[in-house]
């Protein structure tokens, strides 16, 4: 019996692309590199900001020419942020009725911790009672360190959370805990992709982790 889901940030709660993507082409426009499209950066997400800008940055870009831009990056995103940012349609009468039925919610995500942290303030604070992101002591998914803290402060085992998320790195991290997992199919990967890695359910809409639950 699911008695926790525990969430990806962007690409499953938040469609944070806009803002990202304006971001990434300011810094590399800023230090004379060419843009990259919505659909590159989309497909570079997943693995926390630092590997976006260095698949966004020409191979062969010199380490400190990535660190001025990386810097250029982070300052504009957090200044940025939330321009358009906003959850995905269905995400909040999801998180109500998930809240109703008793079901204990969590985020984990690739972003800087404070980052998230900013984010569940924002825009979930009422329906998750804890948020991580990368910090010293939680490295990135796929390792488990974020969702392993996150069922011992909910106070949950493996066998009784359902991870949800968007990407390969989502679907690694929920194997290598040992839950089961559902991969969206309104973020930042291809439905085809994510076919591809057998995760025991394929949500279109965010109603249909409900009748899942439901079943």
């Amino acid at each position: 019996m699911i008695k926790a889901i525990l969430f990806d940030l962007d690409g499953t709660l938040l469609n944070t692309l806009t803002d990202l993507t304006t971001s990434v082409n300011y810094a590399l426009r800023k230090h004379g590199f060419a843009e990259r499209a919505t659909q590159e950066v989309r497909a570079f997400l997943g693995n926390g900001i630092r590997n976006l800008i260095s698949k966004c940055v020409p191979e062969g870009t010199l380490s400190d020419d990535f660190e001025t831009v990386f810097q250029t990056f982070k300052t504009h995103y957090v200044e940025h942020c939330l321009d358009v940012t906003a959850p995905y349609e269905g995400i909040l009468p999801l998180l109500d009725e998930l809240k109703a039925r008793g079901i204990k919610m969590g985020m984990v995500s690739n972003k800087l911790d404070p980052a998230v942290q900013d984010l569940n303030a924002r825009f979930f604070a009422d329906y998750l009672s804890v948020a991580l992101g990368e910090s010293k002591t939680i490295r990135r998914k796929p390792h488990p360190d974020g969702v392993n803290e996150a069922m011992k402060r909910i106070g949950v085992l493996p066998k009784e959370t359902l991870y949800v998320g968007d990407s390969e790195v989502d679907f690694q991290t929920a194997r290598t805990a040992g839950m089961s997992c559902a991969l969206v199919l309104w973020g930042f990967r291809d439905e085809n992709d994510l076919r591809k890695l057998g995760a025991e359910i394929y949500l279109k809409t965010p109603e249909q982790l409900l009748a899942y639950l439901t079943n």
